[in-house]
């Protein structure tokens, strides 16, 4: 069965409410916790969506995007992500994803933004 939505998160908190808030929409959600190893992770998960933040141990957001967005295998490089930001990051960090939130998001308008992407 194809996992909905993976989210590369490292604050615990953060991705636990998210799964919790996306699980209860009744969407599969994984969790990957570090840069390290999140190209694998949507490799391995062919998510229909990824929710990668921005700044990540060992790999930031940005390249784990650019990454994805160089694979060979068509569906993956063209997965739909949501980059999640901290606030008064530059505008221009997720330019390349698909939609940004910037962190505290309101639960409301992340699931909004989750049925957009998901249809």
């Amino acid at each position: 069965m194809q996992m909905d939505i993976l989210m590369i998160e490292d604050e615990p908190n953060i991705a636990e409410a998210v799964r919790f808030l996306l699980t209860r929409e009744g969407w599969r959600v994984g969790l990957h916790a570090d840069g390290a190893g999140a190209i694998e992770a949507i490799r391995a998960a062919a998510p229909r969506l990824v929710i990668l933040d921005l700044m990540l141990p060992n790999r930031s957001g940005a390249q784990i995007l650019d990454d994805l967005r160089a694979e060979d295998h068509a569906a993956l490089a063209t997965t739909p992500v949501l980059m999640l930001t901290a606030r008064g990051q530059s505008p221009d960090a997720g330019a390349r994803a698909d939609a940004v939130l910037a962190k505290p998001f309101d639960n409301d308008e992340l699931r909004r933004t989750v049925r957009r992407m998901l249809p």
